[in-house]
C-alpha cells in the first residue's frame, strides 16, 4: 500500500504572555512584558498508510489541532519531522495543497450568500483543473452525495446536514490523496450522521483516498478506522488498533436475560444491574469469570428463552484513557 505521512518526533511550543492582575501590575506587563512556555505538541510520532482511515483522538486541548495544522503547513514545529505524500508541509505548502483536501465540521469554505455550485467553480479555479475534467468530477460528486436538488441554493438557507456533504464534495474538487476530516458529524442527527459515514467509507472503498479524522464521535471511530492514535497534553498516549483497544479496555460484558424460571447468580464477577420476575440483567466481569461459566451455572437451573450480551461503550473505553484509571 505504501506509507503517506511520516510524522516523527513532532513538538510545537508557544510563547503565552502572562497575564497580570491589578493595575500597577498590569502596566508594568505592558513595558515589560513575562511569557511562558506552552508545551502543545510533545515528541508525537506516527505514520498513515495509503487508503487507511486514522482516527486521532483526544480532549479538547489535547493538541489535535495543532498537529493537523504541522501536518498541513499551517505551522511550523519547533523541532521534528513530517513528511506528506513525500512533502515537508511547511515548506512546500502550495505543492502539498493540490493533494490534501480538508473538512472542517465547524468551519466553511463555502461562500455563505452563494449557492453551492459558486464554491465548486471558484474551487476549481484555485485548483486550475481542467474544464473537462472539473465538469466531469463535478457530476459524479454530484450525484454521489446526491446534491443536485440545492446545489443553486444559497448556503445559509441549506441544512447542517446538506451543507457537511457539499463540504467534502467540495474538499474533493480537485482529486486529494488524503482527506482530513475535523468532527466532520458534529451537530448532525443519528440519519444523516450514517450518510457521512456511508459517503467516507464509499470514498476510502472505491478511490482508495486517504483519510484522517478527528471526532468525538465514538460510532465515527467505531464505524469507520482500523486503527486509532490517542493523544493527550500533546502527548501521545495510545497507537493501537480499535479491536485492541477494546480487547484491552474491555473488562465488563453486560448480559440481558429473559429466563423460563427466576434465577439467583451467585458466581464471583457477577453483578445483578436488574431484576424484575424472569428477567434479569447482569454486568460480568470477565476478568473473574467467563460467559461460559455462567450459562452453564443458568442451565442447570433453568432455560434460556432469550438474550442480549452487549459491550462497554466506547466512550467508557476513552474516558478511562484520558482518566487514566
Amino acid at each position: 500500500m505504501g506509507t503517506v505521512v511520516v510524522v516523527s518526533d513532532l513538538s510545537k511550543n508557544f510563547q503565552t504572555k502572562v497575564k497580570k492582575s491589578g493595575l500597577r501590575e498590569s502596566f508594568k506587563s505592558l513595558i515589560h512584558p513575562v511569557y511562558r512556555e506552552v508545551k502543545a505538541v510533545q515528541d508525537v510520532s506516527f505514520s498513515v498508510e495509503k487508503g487507511e482511515i486514522l482516527a486521532f483522538i483526544g480532549p479538547n486541548g489535547a493538541g489535535k489541532s495543532t498537529t493537523i495544522k504541522m501536518m498541513t503547513g499551517i505551522l511550523y514545529p519547533s523541532r521534528g519531522t513530517v513528511t506528506v505524500l513525500g512533502l515537508i508541509p511547511w515548506k512546500s505548502r502550495k505543492s502539498l495543497s493540490y493533494k490534501i483536501g480538508s473538512v472542517f465540521g465547524q468551519k466553511s469554505q463555502m461562500w455563505f450568500h452563494l449557492p453551492p455550485e459558486d464554491s465548486f467553480e471558484l474551487m476549481a479555479d484555485i485548483y486550475e483543473l481542467d474544464r473537462y475534467d472539473y465538469k466531469n468530477t463535478l457530476k459524479e460528486l454530484v450525484q454521489r452525495f446526491q446534491l443536485e436538488e440545492f446545489m443553486h441554493q444559497p448556503v445559509r438557507k441549506l441544512s447542517l446536514g446538506q451543507r457537511i456533504r457539499c463540504e467534502i464534495a467540495v474538499s474533493l474538487i480537485h482529486s486529494p490523496e488524503i482527506l482530513f476530516l475535523d468532527e466532520p458529524t458534529i451537530g448532525l442527527d443519528v440519519v444523516v450522521k450514517n450518510q457521512i459515514r456511508d459517503l467516507i467509507k464509499d470514498l476510502n472503498n472505491r478511490n482508495q483516498l486517504t483519510v484522517f479524522l478527528t471526532s468525538h464521535d465514538v460510532s465515527d471511530i467505531e464505524k469507520l478506522c482500523r486503527r486509532v492514535i490517542v493523544i493527550d497534553r500533546g502527548q501521545l498516549i495510545l497507537h493501537s488498533t480499535v479491536n485492541e483497544l477494546k480487547h484491552a479496555y474491555l473488562q465488563t460484558k453486560i448480559l440481558s436475560l429473559k429466563l423460563e424460571e427466576v434465577y439467583v447468580p451467585t458466581i464471583q464477577g457477577v453483578t445483578i444491574l436488574k431484576q424484575k420476575g424472569t428477567g434479569l440483567k447482569l454486568e460480568v466481569d470477565t476478568t473473574q469469570c467467563t460467559l461460559q461459566q455462567i450459562f452453564d451455572d443458568i442451565i442447570k437451573h433453568t432455560t434460556i428463552v432469550d438474550m442480549m450480551i452487549s459491550e462497554t461503550p466506547m466512550e467508557e473505553i476513552i474516558e478511562t484513557i484520558y482518566t487514566g484509571s
